[in-house]
């Protein structure tokens, strides 16, 4: 017999799918384009087994530490991908490597490095994500891009991201500022959709993933072009931390 929790979780991802399938009806979009990454931050280890009851096998952590006792309580669960959304200290690097399948938040050039350099050691080639600040909140991390007319000033940097040879640069990632209107996150995810067109063109290569998208706000960024939904309370309810 299923669990409460795991019923709970299915009835919600498939609410959630529902309204990803609309999202991407209305945008004249292909559904299998977008994949959902539940955020399991501050959950116990419950609904993350509920999750993969429930065929979700994207698993998104903020923290290094929780993402450590989660997978290793997982080692069954071969299924899963496990993504860092969450900002990475310098320090902690080389556990990121060690740890995750694909980072979303590479915000700096210097923490690009450090995971490059782990990467070789370790003898993988990480998934990335660069992750930009195209609303203009102080308090967000990434490279600083909300006017347009700095883009061609990160475009070397980028470049000499995208040759590290241990790190597989896919896309963009941003954060949407929290507002009581969904609504009004729409020009955060156009922009960050625009930047990845204007990328594709001053800075070649692969940068398919627009990692965008909550809660609050994931049917707005599927009408944008996200391909990766961050995706927590929605899916596994309220959590002790109610902070990003």
């Amino acid at each position: 017999m299923p669990s409460t929790a795991e019923i709970e979780v299915q009835h919600r991802l498939n609410d959630v799918q529902e309204r990803v399938d609309a999202a991407a009806g209305r945008s004249a979009r292909q559904t299998n384009d977008i994949r959902i990454v539940g955020v399991t931050k501050s959950h116990p280890f419950e609904v993350v087994l509920a999750a993969h009851e429930a065929g979700l096998t994207l698993i998104g952590e903020n923290r290094v530490e929780e993402a450590i006792a989660k997978k290793s309580a997982a080692e069954e669960l071969a299924e899963l991908e496990w993504h860092m959304i969450g900002h990475i200290q310098s320090r902690k690097s080389k556990t990121v490597v060690q740890i995750f399948d694909i980072v979303h938040s590479v915000d700096r050039s210097k923490i690009a490095d450090r995971l490059n350099r782990h990467a070789e050691q370790a003898g993988v080639r990480l998934p990335v994500l660069l992750e930009c600040n195209v609303s203009g909140e102080a308090s967000k991390w990434g490279w600083q891009l909300t006017e347009q007319e700095k883009w061609p000033e990160i475009t070397d940097e980028f470049a000499r991201i995208r040759e590290m040879p241990n790190l597989d640069v896919r896309g963009l990632m941003t954060m949407a500022p929290m507002v009581a209107e969904p609504e009004r996150t729409r020009p955060i995810f156009e922009r960050l959709r625009n930047l990845r067109d204007y990328l594709e063109n001053a800075v070649p290569g692969d940068w398919t993933e627009l990692s965008m998208g909550m809660t609050e706000d994931y049917e707005i960024a599927v009408e944008e072009g996200a391909t990766l939904l961050r995706i927590g309370r929605a899916i596994f309810g309220p959590r002790a931390t109610e902070n990003r």
